[in-house]
């Protein structure tokens, strides 16, 4: 049976994919790299940021920064989509109302590929924050997604908040929402439930997931929970 959900957060709580797009594209002109729309769509969404610029600049045929270097380019990026957001961001419909349901019945985890300081910034935004019994950011994750470590985290993190005395939630009750193919299949190859919103992706680009949904506006629990029997 279902006992957890693990939300992505950019393009299933915040439409804020586009802002990302933006601040990466401005950020790599001054690297002298054009990225475009489909590009972006295509190769680098799922990534978090710095896997994102890695796969960008060897697409690109451009050295590897060291460490100094990337943290520049992290540092950049962050710059313009903070500004971005705080002018552009917005919540999803349904998205705080669905996710308090959901709390009520199920162990809550965020696993974004999003840097922390994004994160916090969303969820408070949202005002669904007290919600989440775990909260995975880029930062606390060597291997960014759409590699699995985000959702084995969260999924430990889960575990070790659960009240004593209560099962160890396992992998096979625990549901990902997510808008990434990539990510979906991250997911479904750790053995979890996966539904797609196809928010930045078209519904038949999801089909590897278990579900596709277009909002979670009036998304009923019941209807979730119909994909563990």
């Amino acid at each position: 049976m279902l006992r957890a959900i693990i939300f992505d957060m950019d393009g299933v709580i915040c439409d804020s994919e586009p802002l990302h797009m933006q601040a990466f594209q401005e950020t790599l002109k001054g690297e002298g790299i054009m990225i475009t729309d489909q590009e972006y769509y295509d190769k680098y969404l799922a990534h978090d940021d710095k896997g994102s610029f890695e796969s960008a600049l060897e697409a690109h045929k451009r050295t590897l920064p060291d460490l100094k270097g990337m943290n520049a380019l992290l540092t950049a990026k962050a710059r313009v989509f903070d500004g971005l957001m705080k002018e552009r961001m917005i919540i999803y419909p349904g998205a705080d109302t669905f996710v308090r349901k959901a709390a009520q019945k199920f162990s809550l985890a965020l696993a974004s590929g999003a840097r922390r300081l994004e994160v916090e910034y969303v969820l408070k935004k949202a005002k669904i924050r007290d919600v989440f019994s775990a909260v995975v950011s880029a930062d606390e994750v060597k291997n960014g997604k759409p590699q699995p470590e985000a959702f084995e985290r969260a999924l430990e993190l889960l575990n070790q908040s659960r009240l004593e005395g209560t099962p160890v939630i396992q992998v096979s009750e625990t549901l990902v929402i997510e808008d990434s193919p990539r990510c979906i299949r991250t997911a479904n190859a750790l053995g979890m439930k996966t539904v797609g919103m196809a928010s930045s992706y078209k519904a038949e680009e999801l089909k590897d997931a278990n579900w596709v949904i277009h909002t979670l506006l009036g998304l009923e629990l019941e209807t979730v929970e119909k994909l563990f029997v």
